[in-house]
């Protein structure tokens, strides 16, 4: 069935521009949200619960204007498989190279965080093209392997290597010596509540992984945050923000709380462009798991 769906669905469907894309994504948002409610009671949920402030008729705005973006996000990774490279550039403008720059003149990795927001796929796989560094990012595989598989040889058309989770101790063993950047999603829930930072996220406890700063601080990474914005349906921008240089003179968890604070003023500033579709607070801390960091204020 899924080469089914690969071959006679997503693959032709890749071939068409995106302004005919968007029409299947204007379609799915009134047939998918409108009509059925896809996975309507969760994202209104995790909008109530980190927007506490806002009224019912703010919160069923936000949700409308998430479900626009969402679809048109689900043609534009559908027709990544197909992107050629002149469209990816031209669709993704990257600013501040000159912070890896620097980095890789020295031989430094370094350790780039970013979260679920506007088009990552894209963003990531344009300055994986873009910058000296090669790129790398850590991926969870996908049950399937037939998808998984084409998955990853569209994510690494453009020079991105993609390293599955279990391999990542291995992969850093037998490469400490490259000129690599690291790709974290920083927004991920943890499986293990206990083996996570815990920190006010969005108005609630949230357990953030550690494997970004970790992994800074084993290689002496620097860390750089990406903020995409979307300029407009189809087009984003991408700038580069240092987090720290010496992650290894860095107190345990400020790096984990810098990144998420990052990210959390992203999202509270352009909601509608984050992944609002998962149960991202489906865990809760454990007694004895102290909560770091600041208190959230209002939103």
């Amino acid at each position: 069935m899924s080469r089914i769906l690969y071959y006679l669905v997503l693959l032709p469907l890749s071939k068409l521009p995106l302004a005919v894309l968007y029409r299947l994504s204007d379609f799915l948002y009134l047939f998918l949200y409108r009509g059925m409610g896809y996975r309507k009671k969760v994202v209104l949920s995790n909008l109530r619960n980190s927007f506490p402030n806002k009224s019912a008729n703010e919160i069923k705005g936000m949700a409308d204007e998430f479900y626009r973006f969402f679809f048109d996000l689900m043609v534009e990774t559908i027709r990544l498989f197909s992107m050629p490279k002149a469209e990816l550039l031209e669709r993704c403008i990257v600013n501040d190279i000159d912070v890896f720059d620097r980095f890789a003149q020295n031989g430094q990795q370094v350790i780039i965080a970013g979260g679920h927001y506007c088009n990552w796929e894209l963003a990531a796989m344009s300055i994986c093209y873009q910058i000296p560094h090669t790129g790398v990012a850590i991926y969870h595989p996908l049950k399937n392997k037939f998808l998984n598989d084409k998955l990853q040889k569209s994510r690494s058309r453009f020079g991105m290597e993609m390293v599955p989770t279990r391999d990542v101790k291995n992969f850093y063993a037998e490469n400490h010596q490259r000129t690599i950047a690291t790709i974290f999603g920083t927004d991920q829930a943890p499986s293990n509540e206990r083996n996570a930072y815990w920190t006010m996220f969005l108005s609630q406890e949230t357990p953030i992984f550690w494997g970004t700063e970790r992994y800074a601080k084993q290689y002496n990474c620097p860390v750089i945050f990406l903020k995409v914005t979307r300029l407009k349906r189809g087009y984003l921008k991408v700038n580069a923000e240092l987090v720290c240089t010496d992650s290894q003179t860095m107190p345990e968890g400020e790096i984990t709380e810098a990144h998420t604070r990052i990210l959390e003023k992203i999202i509270l500033e352009r909601p509608e462009y984050w992944l609002w579709t998962h149960r991202r607070w489906k865990r809760t801390r454990p007694d004895d798991v102290p909560l770091h960091g600041l208190q959230q204020a209002d939103n």
